[in-house]
């Protein structure tokens, strides 16, 4: 009589977050922020077809390290819920919390009960009407939610990017300084190439310092209606300097 394999709940856990960890630290990182002219969000993408940032609703948006297939299928499936609830009920009840609770339980689903928990870590955003009303909520691949005030990293070289982050930001950056603090923070230490990682794009890129190439957006709180813009070309050039 065979004796069956037994792994403790405690290991458990701690093997699959391992592995979630491993997969998303092989992604290059993402910033995502709030500054006077809205959220920003800057990602250091070599692909010019493969998207990190993305829109997912009027004021809303979306950022993501890690797999790429895991979290392109989050974010489609987030859009179909944010235009499910706003024509259900109202446009102004498609919220990033919701969203972001949404999330949550998918990804904790995933994590305890899926063959394998997704390696993948998110960002939703939404901007307000004014500086400092601006929510930006971090999900990691275990379904955990942050409420971050300010700026979040992600992916890569996450702690020296924040630290550098942390020295400078402020809510009341110009999208300017935003810009560049942000790319001066992804410039050192990148790390190597991401393989079936390989997480995305530029409609909007554009080449900071150190050869490090962008892919730049805005939830611009100005616009009425839409929001998000992609930045790139002659704009960004201007932007960094």
């Amino acid at each position: 009589m065979s004796i069956p394999f037994y792994v403790s709940p405690e290991q458990l856990v701690k093997d699959r977050a391992a592995f979630a960890r491993k997969g998303i630290a092989r992604g290059r990182s993402v910033v995502a922020g709030s500054c006077a002219d809205g959220v920003l969000f800057v990602a250091d993408n070599p692909s010019r077809t493969l998207h990190k940032v993305s829109e997912i609703y009027d004021r809303i948006g979306f950022a993501a390290v890690g797999k790429y297939n895991e979290f392109e299928n989050l974010r489609v499936a987030g859009v179909q819920y944010a235009d499910m609830r706003g024509y259900s009920y109202d446009r102004a009840d498609v919220t990033a919390r919701a969203l972001a609770r949404a999330y949550s339980q998918t990804l904790g689903a995933m994590f305890t009960q899926g063959p394998k928990p997704f390696e993948v870590e998110l960002v939703v955003a939404e901007a307000g009407s004014r500086s400092g009303a601006d929510e930006l909520y971090r999900l990691t691949f275990d379904g955990s939610i942050v409420d971050e005030p300010e700026v979040i990293a992600m992916g890569g070289q996450e702690e020296s990017v924040q630290a550098a982050l942390r020295s400078g930001w402020r809510q009341d950056l110009t999208l300017a300084e935003a810009v560049r603090l942000a790319a001066d923070a992804l410039s050192p230490g990148k790390p190597g190439d991401e393989g079936a990682h390989a997480a995305q794009p530029q409609a909007a890129s554009g080449s900071a310092p150190g050869g490090l190439v962008l892919e730049v957006a805005l939830l611009d709180r100005s616009a009425s209606g839409r929001a998000f813009r992609r930045i790139g070309g002659g704009e960004l050039a201007d932007l960094l300097g």
